[in-house]
């Protein structure tokens, strides 16, 4: 009996491959767009669990950084001179072993302020965790960051609080 040529999409092991691919121990990997994900219960693939417009996908520190750019457009407005100071976001103080930073073991800062030099501009920095931790709402968060904010920029101009923001320590927190 002669051999049955196999249907079409069937193809004998050694013909019609390169000797290169027979050869190779390691199966060829697929050309696909990228790297291929599961799919294993037929649900579709993983997407994001919030589109990015939604504040579920704003991260804490992300947040916190929106408080204090709006807490200095605010004063901004008010005292053009501070486009030119640096105002930066830390997440912790660092650690004081000895007491140069002026802080002890009972008192943790919440902001701070380093003078212009000929190197840098004047910077305030503002730690995130002290602050987030003393403050349980978004509302109080923004109310309580602008306060230090203002505090941070009365020192730096050497000027009272209530001068740099006459609603300084009223509890308003919009602008």
């Amino acid at each position: 009996m002669p051999l049955a040529v196999p249907p079409a999409p069937y193809r004998r092991l050694d013909e019609g491959y390169p000797a290169s691919v027979m050869d190779s121990p390691v199966p060829p990997l697929p050309t696909g767009p990228g790297p291929r994900r599961r799919d294993r219960h037929g649900r579709g693939m993983r997407g994001p669990v919030a589109p990015p417009q939604v504040p579920l996908s704003t991260s804490r520190a992300a947040a916190f950084g929106d408080l204090v750019q709006d807490s200095v457009e605010r004063l901004e407005r008010r005292w053009p001179q501070l486009a030119e100071v640096d105002f930066l976001v830390l997440d912790v103080p660092p650690a004081g072993g000895d007491d140069s930073d002026g802080w002890g073991s009972e008192s943790v800062p919440l902001g701070g302020m380093i003078a212009a030099t000929s190197a840098h501009p004047a910077r305030i920095v503002i730690y995130r965790r002290p602050v987030e931790i003393r403050t349980k709402s978004r509302d109080e968060r923004a109310m309580f960051v602008h306060e230090i904010v203002v505090e941070q920029v009365a020192e730096l101009l050497g000027l009272a609080p209530e001068s740099v923001d006459p609603r300084y320590g009223d509890g308003e927190a919009d602008g």
